[in-house]
């Protein structure tokens, strides 16, 4: 049975996904999970089929543009495929006991973990073409399997956590780059995922169908304001969202939430503040190195 509610959760999770990039698994699967009361295995499992449904549409988009590293997506797959078919076995394992709970907030922590070192990196993607960048093999090939076995888990880490691993490997990818390559891996990974899901997890077509129905034309309406939208600001709502989110499914009492949320704002502001002050010096600096000459 289609649910309006969920429905209307499901467009405002794809709004956030088409306005950052990431979010898609460490949003949807908490949403449904925290105020849908959806069992976990069957939150994962809908989830990542819904994923499978969309995430093509936009990997074809960067295959296009020619904004994808192939032998990268290679190797991730190698790794990540497999890993993710065998991340559902891991899921149902976990599900006694609230398992797929638990695993799931960890995971939501290495994605804010993730998205905190996004913000500091910055975009160091200089002037490297994909056919320029030295594909490492093993690292890659680790980096998907974990990747692939966190998503079999819980549904999360195709974007946010894998492509935090891709800035650390390959500093050199360009934005563009780097986003089209994660992507394009992306398809893959959930699929197999899904797959494995389809098979010997907990899939509910009511639930998936309710996620596409609202999060399709979400994620369009997220992207196109996303050229107007501050970037930092959507990612820091982000991170406050996914942290929130970590702690109560880590069953941390909702004092303890607060204080680590007021925190984690704070820490953002400061952090904000210092690198606005050091962006002004550093133009002060070379305006005057400009005068000098």
């Amino acid at each position: 049975m289609i649910d309006p509610p969920l429905i209307l959760g499901s467009f405002l999770v794809a709004i956030v996904v088409g306005l950052t990039g990431m979010g898609g698994g460490a949003l949807m699967t908490p949403m449904m999970m925290l105020f849908f009361n959806v069992p976990p295995l069957a939150a994962v499992s809908s989830d990542l089929v819904a994923s499978a449904v969309m995430k093509p549409v936009g990997g074809m988009v960067h295959l296009r543009r020619g904004t994808v590293n192939l032998r990268l997506v290679g190797w991730l797959c190698v790794g990540s495929v497999p890993a993710a078919f065998c991340g559902v076995f891991l899921a149902r394992a976990f599900a006694v006991g609230d398992g797929v709970k638990y695993a799931l907030g960890v995971a939501l922590l290495l994605a804010v973990a993730g998205l905190g070192i996004k913000a500091w990196l910055g975009d160091r993607g200089g002037s490297a073409e994909a056919r320029e960048i030295v594909v490492r093999p093993i690292p890659t090939l680790l980096v998907g399997t974990v990747g692939g076995l966190v998503v079999g888990v819980s549904s999360v880490g195709s974007g946010s956590l894998i492509i935090v691993a891709l800035i650390a490997l390959y500093p050199a990818l360009k934005a563009n780059q780097l986003v089209g390559t994660d992507l394009v891996q992306a398809v893959p990974l959930v699929v197999s995922a899904a797959l494995g899901h389809l098979l010997f997890g907990d899939f509910r077509l009511d639930l998936t169908l309710s996620l596409l129905i609202g999060s399709i034309p979400g994620v369009y309406l997220g992207a196109r304001v996303s050229s107007r939208a501050p970037g930092g600001l959507v990612r820091a709502m982000l991170a406050v969202v996914l942290l929130a989110s970590a702690l109560k499914l880590l069953g941390v009492a909702d004092l303890v939430t607060l204080a680590v949320l007021a925190v984690a704002v704070l820490v953002m502001v400061i952090g904000r503040r210092l690198r606005v002050r050091a962006a002004a010096r550093a133009s002060r600096e070379s305006a005057d190195l400009a005068r000098a000459r």
